[in-house]
């Protein structure tokens, strides 16, 4: 960015440098943003085996609750993006984290029941909902576009961070305090992150302009705006959308069921399931910031490998629809357990690639707003998910035979999705074809 550039948004020529050291900074506060927002996720299925006994509640009734965490979560994703053009990102961060805080606290209280586990999990869902877009949205505006994967894919693994924190830390407050201080103790962490990012949390140099300084800049400079209809129909955001929906369906049956298949049907006890999940998400994040590691140094060589930008991704879904199907069907546990490393987590780049990819065909100005549409559309997953799969366990002769076919089907979900996105997920060509250019100097983008 310039000086006349700066000027022009209200920044003096010395602002920080955009993938300066204040830039990661900001990139490793925000991803213990995300580490809290996954806790926060997590807390609900390391406390289901406790509160569905206390409570008296079927799978069914149970993944009812979880989904509740969804039924607004793709609405404020989508509302709240929107903000985006009005609003500084950093003051939405801010404001999502009091609400998570507000939305955990109140089960403390001994006499919240059912109903209130309801109100507040629709509280978070909706506190939650555009913590990821709008934190890749604010990161995004400390880098260049081909330097933006490892920083997005460093978000998602806080992701997998915040499930192998708090699964066995959640694990081990459950076993010594109740599920209860499990909720006490995600509102804390939530405050504590709040505290801190009131200090430190500042604006990118690249970001755009906002309110009236995006009214007074407009057609000064930047790309311009693109139809979104035009942006939602291509072959990039459907296949990316849908391979998303994919990941975050895997995403959220392991955060729901998991750890009641490994109590119920394998046999283990929370210590254990709690330390199994963590060890899971540990390897998600390994997988996560390997591809973005892989992808920035593919990058800056200019390099995109054999494959087009994106299809790596989609073939990695349908890797991981065969761990899905071997932990389903096997019962040997030293061949079932190791698909819930590295085999299954591979899913989850997704994540990462459909927002690098989209952020490539979309203008800056319009960035917020179309993140916002892709998580609307790929959190219906985290809805879904928790509601099939607890219907198909319920409805079978046995929990065994129920979980089986509840991981086929996503098996079969990952493998659909997987060949969609490995065909038809090309950012650069629907780039080109929408008119938006790259950064001034910037080598092509890699969405593996």
């Amino acid at each position: 960015m310039d000086a006349a550039t700066a000027t022009m948004r209200g920044a003096s020529p010395t602002a920080p440098r955009a993938g300066g050291r204040q830039a990661w900074a900001t990139t490793w506060l925000l991803l213990v943003f995300m580490l809290v927002n996954f806790a926060d996720k997590a807390v609900l299925g390391l406390a289901g085996p406790e509160i569905m006994k206390e409570f008296g509640l079927t799978r069914q009734e149970f993944g009812t609750a979880q989904a509740a965490f969804f039924s607004l979560f793709s609405l404020s994703a989508l509302g709240v993006s929107f903000l985006t053009r009005k609003v500084r990102t950093s003051v939405l961060l801010l404001v999502m984290g009091v609400l998570w805080a507000a939305a955990q606290l109140p089960m403390l209280w001994g006499g919240a029941g059912f109903a209130t586990l309801i109100a507040t999990r629709v509280l978070l869902g909706f506190a939650e909902g555009p913590s990821a877009p709008v934190a890749v949205h604010h990161v995004h505006g400390w880098f260049e576009q081909r330097e933006r994967t490892l920083p997005t894919a460093i978000l998602m693994v806080g992701a997998a961070a915040g499930v192998a924190v708090a699964a066995p830390t959640l694990g081990a407050v459950i076993s010594h305090f109740g599920w209860r201080w499990a909720f006490g103790a995600a509102g804390l962490a939530g405050l504590l992150w709040v505290a801190v990012w009131r200090v430190k949390g500042k604006e990118g140099p690249l970001a755009p302009p906002v309110g009236r300084d995006a009214r007074s800049t407009e057609g000064s400079s930047g790309a311009a705006d693109v139809p979104l209809r035009a942006v939602f129909l291509s072959g990039t955001f459907v296949t990316a959308a849908l391979g998303a929906f994919a990941a975050y369906w895997v995403m959220s049956a392991k955060l729901t069921w998991l750890p009641d298949y490994l109590q119920t049907v394998v046999g283990w006890d929370l210590d254990r399931a709690a330390a199994a999940v963590g060890g899971g998400a540990v390897a998600n994040g390994a997988v996560l910031l390997a591809h973005g590691l892989l992808a920035r140094r593919a990058a800056l060589r200019g390099t995109g490998g054999r494959l087009p930008a994106g299809a790596g991704a989609g073939l990695l879904l349908v890797a991981s629809a065969g761990a899905v199907t071997v932990f389903a069907t096997v019962d040997t546990l030293w061949i079932k357990v190791p698909m819930m490393f590295g085999p299954m987590a591979v899913a989850l780049v997704m994540i990462t690639a459909a927002q690098t990819a989209i952020a490539r065909i979309t203008p800056p100005s319009q960035r917020g707003v179309v993140l916002g549409a892709l998580v609307a559309v790929f959190a219906l997953g985290g809805i879904v998910s928790p509601l099939v799969l607890g219907r198909i366990v319920d409805s079978a002769a046995t929990a065994t035979a129920g979980y089986e076919n509840g991981w086929l089907v996503t098996a079969a979900l990952l493998l659909f999705t997987g060949l969609l996105a490995a065909c038809f997920m090309r950012p650069e060509r629907d780039a080109e074809r929408l008119g938006v250019p790259e950064s001034p100097g910037a080598a092509a983008p890699v969405v593996h």
